[in-house]
């Protein structure tokens, strides 16, 4: 069954642009890969006539709605008034909900507010949705509409990592139940660089059709493509064999961009894996304006792979052997150089020649010139991302400088 939602966003902080809608892009995301086409995202105030009225004309055309937001101990905090209002039902204590919230002050040391016991109110015939890590729980409720089948509307808390946890672990497995998918989703994600998105989607064809299960979702960030694989079966093993035979039809067509997998892998993490089997290290000479490699690979916290990183406006008046000998690395990398994003580049597509030197440890230098554009947004990372793709080349043997 084909699933139809619309996903809204509740908060004055949304609507005055105070602050950025992540929420909807992720749960738009989510439920994308979960065969639900979402046809509308909506965005209200802390208004309760407002939020009666955005309920009112969701539940008439979608068959699922998705809320984040409201459900805080507030007096601004109105959804579930709103949703007991849409549904005729009068709110009721559930006791369940307010000895976790209790709970979760104990543990912290703190006394509970009065005013919290408004988070365990719900309408009367909703389901609790379980927040482990906040005093929000979410609303798992039904809704009639006359003629036509209930409309299911998931409430959930703003907080962007409490939502997705209780997205994740309940609501996406309620979604796949009601759609016949199964009751078992499984994700994986492979991560890609040195392609684009739209020559990405060439080469995979019919694999990223809407229809097709597993489903193949395409997300791109700084220059890094990430293949999203999402199988909704009966049992886990079976998603796992269906992830398995998906994986290995990608790494068929694009194989060669292929890097890893996890949602949060990046190129330093497989750089960090090579080094440490080889026992070797490497060290980073960055020039120009930006030193997006050494953020990087500090971020990896304390490892033997990684001897530190130099940024300068321009070459130094010493060698690189010297460079690198001082730094105790058996690698070092040069990027030469970032360019400076001036604010006239605002609106334009800027390239840049750019310069990688390596260093190897038998003293030998390789060098790489290429030219390199993008929108000033994503430039330096990606040289610093394309310089990472030609390191793992050169060392590990797969072309030429």
């Amino acid at each position: 069954m084909k699933l139809s939602a619309e996903v809204i966003s509740i908060g004055d902080e949304m609507t005055s642009g105070a602050r950025l809608d992540t929420n909807s892009q992720w749960l738009s995301q989510r439920l994308g890969e979960l065969g639900v086409e979402v046809r509308f995202q909506t965005t209200v105030g802390d208004m309760l006539r407002d939020n009666i009225d955005v309920f009112n004309i969701a539940i008439e055309r979608v068959d699922l709605v998705i809320c984040t937001g409201g459900l805080g101990p507030t007096q601004d905090d109105l959804t579930r008034e709103a949703l007991a209002e849409v549904s005729d039902e009068p709110l009721e204590f559930r006791q369940q909900a307010m000895d976790h919230i209790e709970s979760l002050f104990s543990s912290r040391k703190r006394p509970m507010p009065e005013r919290n016991r408004v988070q365990a109110m719900f309408p009367k015939s909703s389901q609790i949705i379980p927040n482990p890590q906040g005093t929000a729980p979410g609303i798992d409720l039904f809704i009639d509409r006359g003629s036509h089948a209930r409309c299911r509307v998931f409430a959930l808390p703003g907080v962007p990592a409490e939502m997705q946890l209780m997205f994740k672990e309940t609501v996406s497995h309620q979604i796949a139940a009601m759609s016949g998918g199964g009751s078992v989703i499984r994700h994986h994600v492979m991560k890609f660089f040195g392609i684009g998105e739209s020559d990405m989607e060439q080469r995979l064809g019919d694999m990223i059709s809407r229809d097709r299960q597993p489903r193949v979702g395409i997300t791109v960030s700084a220059a890094t493509i990430s293949l999203r694989i999402t199988a909704m079966t009966e049992s886990a093993e079976r998603c796992t064999a269906q992830i398995a035979q998906t994986k290995t039809e990608i790494l068929n067509r694009v194989g060669e961009l292929y890097f890893g997998d996890g949602e949060n892998y990046e190129q330093y993490h497989v750089i960090d894996s090579m080094l440490r089997a080889r026992g070797e290290s490497l060290a980073l000479l960055e020039l120009g304006f930006a030193a997006p490699l050494g953020d990087w690979f500090a971020a990896l916290g304390e490892t033997p792979a990684f001897r530190g990183g130099l940024s300068l406006a321009a070459m130094p008046n010493v060698s690189l052997e010297e460079i690198q000998s001082r730094m105790r690395s058996d690698w070092l990398l040069v990027v030469n150089a970032y360019p400076a994003i001036a604010d006239d580049l605002v609106g334009h597509v800027p390239a840049s020649e750019v310069e990688f030197i390596l260093v190897a440890p038998n003293g030998k230098q390789h060098a790489h010139r290429i030219t390199i554009g993008g929108h000033p947004d994503i430039l330096q990372p990606r040289i610093g991302k394309t310089a990472m793709a030609w390191f793992r080349g050169v060392v590990a043997g797969l072309r030429t400088a």
